[in-house]
């Protein structure tokens, strides 16, 4: 038997709990890991709440992230006593995930844990750190430099947000950091933000063009802030597009596109393939200053996940969220 939140529907409703769990009703896979830590992210918050149909089998383990110690393996990629990393992969919709003791998974799903961090650090960063490295490599890959102008970054306070404006000061370019909360300015000036902007000003209707200011941008939002970066990126920006924490909808026209030759490039970081998870772990552990991740991530035990998960939805967590799943 091991400790795990698990989620049920049926007749008595939609919920969560803290439970012990059979080692025999594990899902299919050919590596068991023995977690150490797993986070909380927007999903995770949505799948334990019932706020977003997430969860797609039941009963359902949540937990996009974890890192743990190999217990058994038929993988001839892993070892027993290798440390590795998983993020995403549909963990924790359709296939058991970290927030519990135990897991089962598809040795392809796993990654090495990086010598540069701890499992905790692992945690700190988890897929909301990885999604941020994806989101710089796009920036990159279409050839955005720290030259160029100024890099604005929504939803700063948050996972996504913070390690994008860590990243990106240590790399060198000048970042905006856009949040809805006043009171986390200093902390994400000391994340290495140039200058804090309240959401308000992105967050209404606004028109198709407006003055260019962005050289690119690390977007979490969606919607009408989506929209407006877009009309607001200069000519050959990028704008990186990576959650829907204010709307899936966007509201814009192609004229940013087609006048300024604007791009919105897409990151996946659920489905995304081993060699650029690897790379972007590479990165990582070369680029993040793990100094920042103390101010950036907060670690509760695995008995407070789901009220936790509740406050993460209404936008009261700063950061980044570590469970310890052995408290």
């Amino acid at each position: 038997m091991f400790k795990g939140i698990q989620i049920n529907k049926d007749e008595a409703g939609y919920r969560a709990a803290l439970q012990d769990i059979d080692e025999a009703s594990l899902p299919d896979g050919d590596v068991t890991v023995r977690v150490q830590y797993s986070t909380l992210n927007y999903k995770d918050g949505l799948a334990m709440t019932g706020r977003g149909p997430v969860v797609r089998k039941f009963p359902m383990v949540p937990g996009i992230d974890l890192v743990g110690m190999v217990e058994g393996t038929t993988n001839a990629d892993y070892q027993v006593g290798d440390t590795v990393v998983l993020n995403g992969w549909g963990v924790g919709e359709g296939h058991w995930g970290g927030l519990a003791q135990l897991a089962r998974l598809k040795g392809d799903w796993l990654v090495p844990l990086p010598a540069a961090f701890t499992p905790r650090q692992a945690m700190a960063i988890g897929t909301a750190g990885y999604t941020a490295m994806l989101c710089v490599l796009a920036l990159e890959r279409h050839g955005v430099t720290p030259e160029q102008g100024e890099i604005v970054v929504t939803g700063a306070a948050g996972g996504v947000g913070s390690v994008a404006v860590a990243l990106l000061a240590k790399l060198g370019y000048t970042v905006v950091a856009v949040s809805g909360r006043a009171s986390e300015a200093d902390y994400l000036k000391s994340l290495g933000a140039a200058e804090i902007l309240d959401r308000a000003e992105l967050s209404a209707p606004g028109k198709p063009l407006a003055r260019e200011r962005w050289a690119g941008a690390v977007d979490v939002v969606g919607s009408h802030v989506l929209a407006n970066i877009c009309a607001q990126t200069r000519y050959g920006g990028v704008v990186t597009a990576c959650g829907l924490a204010g709307g899936a909808d966007l509201p814009a026209t192609v004229m940013p596109f087609i006048l300024r030759g604007v791009t919105l490039a897409g990151v996946d970081s659920v489905m995304c393939p081993r060699p650029r998870r690897l790379e972007a772990w590479q990165r990582l552990a070369r680029d993040l200053d793990v100094t920042k991740l103390e101010a950036i991530a907060t670690e509760i035990a695995l008995s407070e996940a789901i009220p936790v998960a509740s406050q993460l939805l209404d936008g009261k967590v700063r950061g980044r969220v570590i469970v310890d799943v052995n408290r």
